[in-house]
């Protein structure tokens, strides 16, 4: 995740233009999709501040993604989080072009999406892209092994080459000896793995995830979400994340967008979002959340500054949450030095500056 102190995080203006810009591998330019025949009436109505009810009341169509623009830089979990009905589903959909979009502007991974021909769009999804549903979507018929090197093979890749790489991303995601198995004998957890196993075979530059994780039991999921953040540290994918679980949201996120009606209420970081909610929608989200459990030890520490890190301080990684870190600060009054996964230290996390969040938070 984004290893923002208090003092030096951006506005949100300049997040937005900086990841809207030439360097980001997924960019999306006023975007809409409106279900229904009198579309351009539907619009200008959506433009003038009409709500989806009127519109639909008035033109029979359904607003489902209302004028949405973003961008996702390499390497960054965006996070799309919103309620049933809030639209974020068909955006991710408009995004892969698994639907058509209305109208707007897509780019992903250098392809411009309303220009790509059916040739290029296969190109795309086979050797870029990846998707990972809700309903794991895998071959009953064929053994784990085969699901998961499915991508390959319609790359044209050899069998034993397919399979060794199987093998490799079935060992990452911790489904070793499973392999000759098929789906029916496995737990919803273990399909999920496999799920994501398939997505990550073919090695793309971008995932798109679907709530995934809805339909798991609640360890089951947290359990994934793990898996998807340790995996994340390590492989760097750019992802593109839905779902309507705020608290999966503030665990997955480099950045959340929050969304109502088909379009974006608010866009920042895990910490942003919590400290500075842009409106009493976003705050409702934000009231039960518990903070201290989901936000990572980087997100609030300080530069380390010219000063040398006393070797006696307490140490946490930062993907430790702040919960971890909190007896060590109650307790001894020194900061935390917060380490990543090598153990070399990347910043300092103070109490005043946890104890002003979660006051906040509490509010």
């Amino acid at each position: 995740m984004d290893q923002i102190s208090p003092e030096s995080a951006p506005d949100e203006a300049a997040r937005d233009a900086a990841v809207s810009g030439a360097d980001a591998t997924v960019r999306v330019a006023d975007l809409w999709k409106i279900f229904g025949r009198k579309v351009e009436a539907a619009r200008d109505m959506a433009v003038a501040g009409a709500e989806r009810d009127e519109i639909r009341s008035e033109t029979g169509c359904l607003v489902a993604v209302r004028d949405v623009s973003f961008g996702v830089n390499a390497g960054e979990t965006f996070v799309v989080m919103g309620l049933s009905g809030s639209g974020k589903s068909t955006l991710v959909r408009c995004i892969s072009r698994l639907i058509e979009p209305t109208f707007g502007d897509m780019e992903v991974c250098g392809t411009v999406l309303a220009d790509a021909s059916d040739a290029a769009l296969r190109e795309l999804r086979r050797n870029k892209i990846a998707m990972v549903f809700q309903h794991f979507g895998l071959f009953p018929h064929r053994r784990v092994v085969d699901n998961v090197a499915y991508g390959l093979e319609v790359q044209g890749v050899g069998r034993e080459e397919r399979h060794e790489r199987a093998h490799e991303v079935l060992v990452t995601v911790g489904l070793d000896g499973w392999e000759h198995h098929y789906p029916q004998q496995l737990s919803g957890g273990m399909q999920q793995r496999v799920g994501l196993a398939r997505a990550l075979a073919v090695e793309p530059e971008v995932l798109f995830f679907d709530e995934p994780f809805s339909a798991l039991d609640p360890l089951i999921r947290r359990d994934m979400q793990d898996e998807l953040v340790a995996l994340q540290l390590e492989l760097q994918r750019t992802i593109v994340f839905i779902t309507h679980d705020f608290a999966e949201a503030l665990r997955l996120a480099d950045r959340i967008a929050i969304m109502r009606d088909g379009a974006f209420t608010q866009v920042g970081t895990p910490l942003e979002i919590l400290t500075q909610p842009a409106d009493d929608y976003v705050r409702a989200f934000t009231q039960d959340a518990p903070i201290a459990k989901v936000l990572p030890a980087c997100s609030l520490m300080r530069p380390l500054g010219d000063g040398a890190v006393d070797e006696s301080w307490p140490r946490t990684a930062e993907t430790a949450t702040l919960e971890s870190a909190l007896p060590f600060l109650l307790s001894e009054h020194r900061p935390v030095v917060v380490c990543n996964a090598d153990g070399d230290p990347l910043g300092l996390l103070h109490q005043d500056d946890v104890a002003a969040v979660l006051e906040q938070n509490l509010r």
